[in-house]
Formats: structure tokens, sequence, C-alpha cells
């Protein structure tokens, strides 16, 4: 894995911690993608056939919230409880019963009966843990959100999906798309601050297995401002808005000087260090520079990243912000052939920002995450569900955990984390249309009925795949180890 020396980031709360970025995906030329995509690919274990729900979805796309969302102000209201809990937003009708949403989703109010909510999600870990939410790795702590390649940590859901496919069929690694594709960037590579923060990584599966890259080429089209503690930024921020012109390449297209003939002569002479250099070690030739290749030569890829290729009126119901126009090339890759999307809304310029909402959370509600939020996840549910995709393409909005129900006395307000009550959605491949699951409180801050583990999640993806639970990986030492050795199939969840 190629570790460059990153530049200093901040954590949510403040604090300085100095470590190394690591560079994922496709960088410049896409050259160095060779040196990152290494690991051994041992046999798969016979698959036994399910319920009828057992591999009902030809892909998965996860909604990833950096920062967390609060279930109150999501899916989980409370209009009777005191005004500390319930804030100053109103509740509106969604076409799923017994399902009111913010007043701030009229979007998405309007797909709910195409989805099924669990508000009964718990933990005990109220941190930034995103390889805790995304793997099935049994605990955390803040030190391993803060180092990405501890040893502790499980790969990422979308690396095992890779690595599962390429056991059963070994030319997956030569797919023109591949199977474990993320956007809008390299995860945690564009906030200030000091850490890259652990989360969608292949861990012990190796870096073959890291997500391939997608990222945003274009600008954006608003500014807002931020605050960190005392510091107020402003940002032209795309989450909020994105030049129409806008779209995604595989790690950046290469300047546009560099034809096919200077990538070939520039392949071409790295081939003859390469024969060199295994002449010398005797070093069998490396597949995944290969790999590196036909991806960076990949047209449909290419062409499935390339959002300008929709009508402006679908692009526009998805919203033009960089999530918006993420989730439409999600359904792109998935409609090219990839098993696993992932869209994170991740932190950009100053760290606690996201859906990390210590302060100023009705402005921030407001004015930069529910509006494209809305769009994007209802532009998604809807397009889907009009090109008939939806029953075999599984969604998930999914966060590390929630927000405080009581609100703090932050300027314009703030919830604080909260991990024993939040929200999660899913919809499509093998869900059920229309249902809630589990049940908090009157102030939405514990969990009263059905509890389920973020450990839960990957065992219900994987199954929702058509991955046999018995179906073991390889762990550091050797040893085999369980898909998801602390989860469970939510079964409520299933159609």
């Amino acid at each position: 894995m190629l570790r460059v020396l990153g530049s200093p980031k901040r954590l949510c709360d403040g604090s300085t911690r100095r470590d190394f970025l690591a560079a994922g995906g496709l960088l410049p030329f896409g050259l160095t993608l060779a040196d990152t995509v290494r690991a051994d690919s041992p046999g798969l274990h016979p698959g036994l056939a399910g319920d009828r729900s057992f591999g009902q979805a030809k892909a998965c796309i996860l909604l990833f919230l950096y920062g967390s969302p609060s279930q109150i102000e999501f899916a989980d209201q409370k209009p009777n409880a005191p005004v500390e809990v319930r804030g100053e937003l109103g509740s509106i009708k969604s076409t799923l019963p017994g399902c009111d949403v913010c007043e701030l989703l009229p979007h998405t109010s309007r797909v709910m009966h195409n989805v099924t909510v669990v508000r009964s999600m718990t933990h005990p870990h109220p941190i930034h843990g995103v390889a805790y939410a995304t793997s099935s790795v049994v605990d955390i702590d803040v030190g391993m959100e803060l180092r990405p390649h501890d040893p502790g940590h499980w790969p990422f859901m979308g690396s095992v999906v890779a690595h599962l496919e390429r056991r059963t069929n070994p030319a997956a690694a030569r797919k023109p798309v591949p199977d474990n594709v993320a956007l809008p960037w390299p995860f945690s590579s564009r906030r200030t601050g000091e850490v890259s923060r652990a989360g969608p990584y292949a861990a012990f599966l190796g870096g073959a297995y890291h997500p391939h890259y997608a990222t945003f080429q274009g600008a954006a089209s608003r500014h807002i401002t931020k605050t960190l503690n005392e510091t107020t930024q402003e940002f032209a921020e795309p989450y909020v808005g994105t030049a129409p012109d806008s779209y995604f390449a595989l790690g950046g297209d290469p300047p546009a000087d560099l034809t096919l003939d200077r990538l070939n002569a520039r392949r071409s002479l790295l081939d003859q260090f390469d024969a060199a250099r295994r002449q010398r070690d005797r070093v069998a030739a490396d597949p995944f520079r290969e790999q590196a290749y036909a991806l960076l030569g990949s047209e449909k890829l290419r062409q499935a990243l390339d959002v300008r290729r929709e009508s402006p009126k679908l692009r526009e119901s998805y919203g033009h912000t960089v999530f918006g126009q993420g989730c439409l090339a999600a359904r792109r890759l998935v409609e090219a052939g990839s098993r696993f999307v992932t869209v994170f809304w991740d932190e950009f310029g100053l760290a606690g920002s996201g859906w990390d909402t210590h302060w100023e959370h009705y402005p921030r509600m407001r004015n930069e995450l529910m509006p494209g939020f809305d769009r994007g996840f209802a532009g998604l549910i809807t397009d889907l569900d009009q090109r008939g995709m939806l029953d075999e393409t599984l969604v998930i909005v999914l966060s590390e955990h929630g927000r405080t129900p009581r609100l703090n006395n932050s300027k314009g307000a703030g919830r604080d984390h909260w991990s024993q009550a939040y929200t999660t959605v899913f919809a499509g491949g093998g869900v059920a249309r229309g249902k809630v699951v589990g049940k908090t409180d009157s102030i939405g801050g514990t969990v009263v009925d059905r509890p389920v583990s973020p450990k839960d999640v990957p065992a219900t993806v994987y199954h929702l795949l058509g991955y046999d639970p018995g179906t073991t990986l390889t762990d550091r030492t050797g040893r085999p180890v369980p898909l998801a050795p602390a989860g469970q199939v939510v079964r409520d969840v299933l159609a």
C-alpha cells in the first residue's frame, strides 16, 4: 500500500494527531494501482441455497453518511417530546404508514413505501467508527478509528464482496467495471487535520481489495460557512451544489496530452524495467499491474462514471450536488456490472463536517445536509424502481451512530454523538417494502424493541448477495475466520 505523508488534519473535537495518508485507488496515470492490489485468492466455501431472500440482490449500493444524522430529524420523529428534544423542525407524512419524516425531506417522504426503516440500531461505541459500521470487526476504540491499517481491523464489506467474487470466478479481476467502487474521492482525503480515518479498507484481505475510487471532476457552485469550535471558514461546497458539467472518473482523468500511444509507450518502458528486475530477482509477472492498465483503458467504466450521458431532467431529479450525482453514478455502475458501490457523504474542508453536527445543527440541516440527501436518495430509489432494478439492487443508508436526543447549547444548537439508538434504511434486493423495524423510547434515546447491531448489517448484506454464511476468510495468521462472526441476518427486514 502506497502511503504518503498527509497534510495536518483536525478531529471533530478540535484536537490534532499525526499519521500517514493512505493513497488508495488510481493516482495520476493509473500507474500506482499495481502497487496497492496484491492479495491471495483462496477457494470459496461451497454455498447453500437459503430462504427465498438468499441471493436476491445482484448488487449493493451503500450510502454512507459520515458524521451521522440525527435519528429524530430523520425517520424517528418525536413530535410530542419536549422542545429541547424535538427541536425546531416539524414532521411531514410519508408514504410509509407510521413513519413520518423530517419536514426537510419532501422528496424522500414520497418514496418511503419502497423501504424498510430500522429504528433500533444500537451499539456501545459513540465514536466515528466507520470501520466498525462497515465491517465485521467486533470491537473498536478511538486509536483504531484513527489508524486505517491497524492490524485489528476487518475488511470493508465491499472488499469482502470483491474478494468472494474473485474466488468464485478469477476472471472477475479483469472485469471492465470492478466490483468495489467508491465515490466521490478517496475517503477522508478532503478534510483538514492530521489523521486519515479508518473505514473502507481491505484489512487482512490485502491491497488488491481496497475500493477503486472514482474522483469528482468538476466545480462546486455554491459557498457556505462551516464552524469547528471557534473557527469559522467559507468553502466552495460540492455537497451543496455542483456545476452541471461535473462528472466522475476513476482516479481522475489523465492529462489531456496523454494519448493512448504515449500511455502504451510509458507502459513499454515500465515493462522493460520490470523485465530487468524479474531477470535479476526471478520475480513472476505482476497480474495486478495488468489489472491497473485494464481499468485505465476500460471504456465501459469511463462511460458508467460519466453522468453527463444522462438526460438533464434525470440528473436534476438526483440534485446537482456531489452526493446526488454520486448516487446517479452508483446506479450506472451497478447497471454496468459492479457488485458493490459506495457513495460517501464525507467530511469536506473542516474536520467535524459531514453530518457531525456538534455546531450549527439547524442551519446546516436546512442549508447544507438535508436538501442534498433528500434529492439524491429519493432520486436513486425512484430511478431504480422505474427501471425495474430496485428488486435486484440492495440500497442501504448507513452511519456510525446517531445524535444525542437532547440539544446542546452551542451556536445554532447541536447534537453530539449517540450510539444507544439510531436509524438505518434498507431498500430493494430482497428487502421488504413499506416496513418499520424496532422502536425507541419517547425521546429517541433508547431502544425498547428489536435491537439491531451494526454487526448484523454485513451479515444481512452477504445473505442478500448470496454468500453462504459458512464461507470463511483467511486472516493475517492464516486461520479461517467466518464472514460475520458477531452478526446475524436481520430477517425482519427481508421480503
